[in-house]
């Protein structure tokens, strides 16, 4: 049921299938989305862009690939495989309308869920659980296994669009899903807690930044490894010390200085981060920007007794959780730049370029 007055047809870029930005397609006669039992419709306000958007496109997820995402962000990997590209590993079906990312208010609703619903200003949950599945572990990403944000409308299950009441606008809300659920899960999955010094590499970028944030809010002690042009901006952030990328990471903190180390980058410097982390430390990842293959000296993870995570499923409560900070103003949105939609690949070439700190914004034409 809609208590507006929808158009049959709505602005939207598809992702036509792996590769360079050539496969992004933006259209304004893309068919309105239909509603099935259980969903409600959005009418999207702004979507932020995320490496898992390039990642994606790119088919950077492939085994097949073992270079930093920036290597294929124009062009794709040629060593890629359409079978294995997607986080999931489980072949994407195309076209798809990408966009993890997603504020907008509901607008219509399906079978099953409340009219008193139509209206809502909503966050969508990015990381989601498996549809009819309520296994840990069994998720999708919005935009990936289902079409997202980067359109005009959107569809979402409805206990995954999630009611948020704040005076931000809707591209400053809309820098906070991905990035922050992401970071706030990790940093849970380490079990971060007061007084710890935890260290966190890509600090300028979206889950960086809002790492520092989420960590400082838990009474962490930050330090923050990135780009010396970035230093002023992450130290504003909150970051207690900040250490230039590229330098010696024992040079600057010594050995076995770190509890905690928060990872988006791995790349050549990986092993020097386990140099740093202290006997019965723990290591959490989420990203590997600057390149998936790492060498790893076994006798070092068993012999200091450090403990890994791999992050990616998301419990329920760590959105619950982001949207709580973000309604009681405990997190500062970091919003660098919006773009029109239908300059996508421009902004998709800014973000690669990693010239600002925090995140770069989509708005659909009429928002």
């Amino acid at each position: 049921m809609s208590a507006f007055s929808l158009p049959r047809s709505m602005a939207g870029v598809l992702l036509t299938g792996h590769g360079g930005l050539d496969k992004l397609e933006y259209r304004e006669d893309l068919p309105l989305p239909r509603l099935e039992s259980g969903e409600v419709l959005i009418r999207v306000g702004a979507a932020a862009i995320n490496n898992t958007d390039i990642n994606t496109r790119i088919g950077w997820y492939s085994k097949g690939v073992t270079g930093q995402t920036n290597s294929g962000a124009e062009h794709g990997f040629e060593t890629a495989s359409n079978e294995d590209a997607s986080w999931s590993g489980v072949p994407l079906g195309f076209p798809r309308i990408q966009g993890a990312d997603c504020c907008g208010e509901i607008v219509a609703v399906g079978k099953g869920v409340l009219d008193q619903r139509i209206g809502e200003r909503v966050l969508i949950r990015n990381l989601q659980q498996l549809p009819e599945s309520d296994q840990s572990f069994s998720c999708i990403t919005y935009g990936s296994e289902c079409d997202g944000g980067f359109a005009q409308y959107a569809v979402a299950v409805a206990n995954e669009a999630y009611p948020v009441s704040s005076d931000l606008s809707d591209c400053e809300l809309a820098t906070f899903p991905c990035a922050y659920s992401t970071a706030e899960n990790m940093l849970e999955r380490a079990g971060v807690k007061a007084g710890e010094r935890v260290l966190i590499t890509g600090a300028s970028g979206g889950v960086g930044s809002a790492a520092i944030q989420l960590a400082k809010r838990r009474g962490a002690v930050v330090i923050a490894l990135c780009g010396a042009d970035k230093a002023a901006a992450v130290k504003e952030l909150g970051a207690d010390r900040v250490v230039h990328r590229g330098g010696s990471l024992t040079g600057a903190l010594g050995r076995e200085s770190v509890d905690v180390i928060i990872d988006l980058v791995c790349g050549p410097q990986w092993a020097e981060l386990l140099d740093v982390l202290r006997r019965g430390g723990r290591y959490a990842v989420a990203g590997a920007i600057g390149g998936p293959m790492v060498e790893l000296d076994v006798r070092t993870l068993y012999l200091k007794d450090l403990s890994f995570f791999g992050c990616t499923y998301q419990p329920r409560h760590v959105f619950e959780n982001l949207i709580r900070y973000i309604e009681q103003g405990e997190l500062r949105p970091l919003l660098s730049k919006s773009y029109p939609l239908h300059e996508i690949a421009g902004a998709q070439q800014d973000f690669m370029a990693k010239k600002f700190v925090g995140k770069l914004v989509l708005v659909p034409p009429g928002a």
